[in-house]
């Protein structure tokens, strides 16, 4: 008994968190979401998705890539999900309004993530410990 004790107890330390990024890459906020994300995982929690919503989407564009002074803000969602196996995935509706992604056609996203709709999100937030939104 005790042992199952001290197993729940074990796991009740980390938790699943859902984050929601609604701002721009290159924006104080984005920077936020990003550091947040990275500390949650080096701390053992489970980070079960990243929303990106509104301007967030423009996260996921494909080819984008910055000056060679600047730090790649968008590329480093991808290897975020590649190291950790998180999944990123960004609003249908949002990305097609701005011309991120297209429902028929050839434009693409971003390596490691993916198009789904809100009810993806909602689903998310249900099955998270918490969750937050940044932007």
């Amino acid at each position: 008994m005790l042992d199952d004790q001290k197993t729940c107890a074990e796991t009740d330390r980390f938790l699943t968190y859902t984050l929601q990024v609604n701002t721009p890459p290159y924006t104080a906020a984005a920077d936020r979401a990003f550091c947040f994300a990275e500390a949650l995982l080096r701390r053992g929690h489970r980070l079960r998705r990243v929303f990106f919503y509104r301007d967030g989407v423009y996260h996921a564009l494909a080819g984008a890539e910055p000056p060679a002074d600047e730090p790649d803000r968008i590329g480093r969602w991808s290897v975020l999900a590649e190291r950790h196996g998180v999944d990123l995935v960004v609003c249908s509706a949002a990305a097609q309004r701005r011309g991120v992604w297209r429902a028929r056609g050839a434009r693409g996203l971003a390596p490691g993530f993916r198009v789904a709709g809100l009810a993806l999100l909602a689903e998310s937030v249900l099955d998270s410990d918490r969750w937050l939104s940044f932007g």
